[in-house]
């Protein structure tokens, strides 16, 4: 049974055994029928006892480094997710205070030419009546003074626009920098988020490949020697191995492996 979960995980990628790992377990457990489907229960022939479910009730590699590797990833995984959208809400938060400050310069200069247009209307209005009023010289003076006016008020009206006009585009173009800014910085902060899930990445399947490697050094004769030798023998021979801890058993006696590398890991702290 551990050779069959083992062989299972060994087949699937870190990010799809931590996705779908109770998936993946009991389909090893359990195995699939002729048609696809999970089985509802494996019976051993040589004691007939019959498994019908299983509970996962925590999975953790045995040793420390690969452990400690695993949950640096995820921890930094979460981490770099959150900082992206943290810094995602903060540009568009300052990205929607320019438009409002905008809208209201826009705002301030439009009621501005609103009141020069009126000012104009009331000077010239006043121009009239004082022009009515006066003959003569005084008409003509009224008069004068009344286009004169009237020019003065189109150029501040012109003026007025043009300061509109001007703003806009300063905002426009504040607006547009800002917009490459932020797709900039997102830009690299995702590729450097990716950089750094690909590093841990690989430095996880760094500690996978060394601990398979070391397992493939020792050889079934070592592994043999060490399962018929005295408890002493046992010692020295793991010593000369560079291994602290070693679990050996057969098909006749399954062992819990999951409480049993929850007690390795119990004892090595």
């Amino acid at each position: 049974m551990g050779a069959r979960i083992r062989a299972a995980v060994a087949q699937v990628m870190f990010d799809d055994f931590h996705r779908h790992s109770n998936q993946i377990l009991i389909t090893a457990v359990f195995g699939m029928n002729e048609k696809g489907q999970i089985n509802k229960e494996v019976r051993f022939k040589e004691n007939n006892l019959i498994l019908s479910s299983m509970d996962i009730q925590s999975i953790e590699p045995v040793d420390a480094k690969m452990r400690d590797s695993l949950s640096k990833s995820v921890q930094l995984a979460i981490e770099i997710s959150t900082n992206s959208i943290e810094a995602a809400a903060s540009h568009e938060a300052a990205r929607n205070e320019q438009i409002a400050r905008g809208e209201l310069e826009r705002q301030k200069l439009y009621n501005e030419k609103e009141s020069e247009k009126e000012r104009c209307k009331l000077l010239e209005l006043q121009a009239v009546t004082a022009a009515v009023e006066s003959s003569g010289q005084a008409k003509a003076e009224a008069q004068a003074q009344a286009e004169r006016i009237i020019i003065e008020c189109e150029s501040e009206i012109e003026a007025a626009k043009l300061r509109a006009e001007a703003a806009g585009i300063g905002h426009n173009a504040q607006l547009t920098t800002q917009e490459a800014l932020r797709k900039q910085e997102l830009d690299y902060a995702r590729n450097m988020n990716r950089l750094e899930i690909h590093k841990e990445r690989e430095m996880t399947n760094i500690e996978v490949k060394k601990f398979k490697d070391m397992i493939s050094t020792i050889g079934g004769n070592v592994l043999a020697a060490i399962a018929t030798a005295g408890p002493a023998n046992q010692v020295n021979m793991l010593k000369a191995l560079g291994l602290e801890s070693v679990l050996i058993t057969d098909g006749n006696s399954p062992v819990n492996l999951f409480d049993t590398a929850s007690g390795l890991v119990g004892q090595n702290q």
